[in-house]
């Protein structure tokens, strides 16, 4: 059984706004990690502005 992973660090999406938690795949970069997906890197244009 998997353990619950506690106390990841988190930042917010600039696309979308939502939370998004550390993954082991940014443990290299996660100080450049800027989007919580794909999705919202190749949307980055059409909704950054919509935030503010």
């Amino acid at each position: 059984m998997a353990h619950k992973k506690v106390n990841l660090p988190e930042k917010i999406c600039a696309t979308c706004g939502k939370p998004f938690a550390w993954r082991k795949k940014w443990a290299k970069n996660w100080e450049d990690v800027k989007y919580c997906s794909e999705r919202c890197r190749r949307n980055k244009n059409t909704n950054e502005s919509s935030l503010v």
